[in-house]
């Protein structure tokens, strides 16, 4: 199944990022140590679900920076892990707004927009996320979710139309198969 947020989390979260090198040249040496241990000390709240204290650390840290990726991006998936989609979905929706060049906004988008059964919406923005990361397998492979689960419901479709169709159930039975047999999606830290 799809697989859910976090995938490249500490890399997004603890490495320095090209595009936002501007952003890091106005802080000293010491100030930008601080502000990734903040943001791995949020990160290891959140592998540990400690929800409370990365929500109060990446606060913090978006007083200071409201604009910068990675805190929202760990903010974002603080709100998914804790069932606050709409808010989540607000996070990502941002980042993708602001930083278009970043696949994971999309990635996690698109996780929760297929948990609410928008299939279509979800393999949009996991087409772009793979168009802005074609080497990062996770996209692919999510996309290929949403294509299973996109073709079970035209199979179900197709044999709901015709009750005589003997293919289209028999595909369907495979599609679902196979969607069943897939692990859910496990949170990656």
């Amino acid at each position: 199944m799809l697989h859910k947020f976090r995938v490249l989390l500490l890399l997004l979260a603890i490495s320095s990022v090209t595009a936002f090198a501007q952003d890091e040249r106005e802080l000293t040496e010491e100030a930008r140590k601080q502000y990734a241990d903040g943001l791995k000390e949020a990160a290891a709240a959140i592998g540990n679900k400690q929800y409370e204290s990365a929500e109060e650390k990446l606060n913090a840290l978006l007083a200071k920076r409201p604009r910068e990726p990675r805190a929202r991006f760990l903010k974002g998936v603080v709100e998914a892990d804790q069932g606050h989609v709409d808010a989540a979905m607000t996070a990502f929706r941002g980042l993708i707004e602001d930083y278009p060049e970043l696949p994971e906004p999309y990635n996690n988008l698109a996780v929760l927009l297929a948990q609410r059964g928008e299939y279509d919406n979800a393999k949009v923005a996991l087409e772009t996320a793979v168009r802005t990361a074609p080497d990062w397998s996770v996209p692919h492979e999510n996309l290929g979710d949403i294509y299973a689960r996109l073709a079970a419901l035209e199979y179900a479709h197709a044999a709901k139309l015709d009750k005589t169709n003997k293919t289209a159930p028999a595909k369907l039975a495979l599609v679902r198969d196979l969607l069943a047999s897939a692990a859910p999606p496990k949170p990656k830290t």
